[in-house]
């Protein structure tokens, strides 16, 4: 055994921050089991006491910058 964590599958728009109800992009996935969700704010205020708690932190924060395909096509 290795010790790394199971992958977790991607984050949608239907999971929520379970600190202020906006759409989560963040995933704590905690030493004892269970997880928290974040918006990208809150994922980035609590990130580091979380780490140094031990948790695996997945950041899909970049999500917020992707150009949608149409109008990246559009702009040629």
């Amino acid at each position: 055994m290795t010790g790394a964590l199971a992958p977790t599958k991607p984050l949608t728009v239907a999971d929520r921050c379970d600190r202020c109800g906006a759409q989560a992009y963040v995933r704590a996935v905690l030493v004892g089991g269970g997880d928290l969700l974040f918006c990208a704010h809150h994922g980035r205020k609590y990130a580091e006491a979380l780490r140094s708690n031990g948790a695996d932190i997945q950041d899909e924060s970049d999500r917020l910058i992707e150009t949608p395909a149409t109008a990246a096509s559009e702009e040629r």
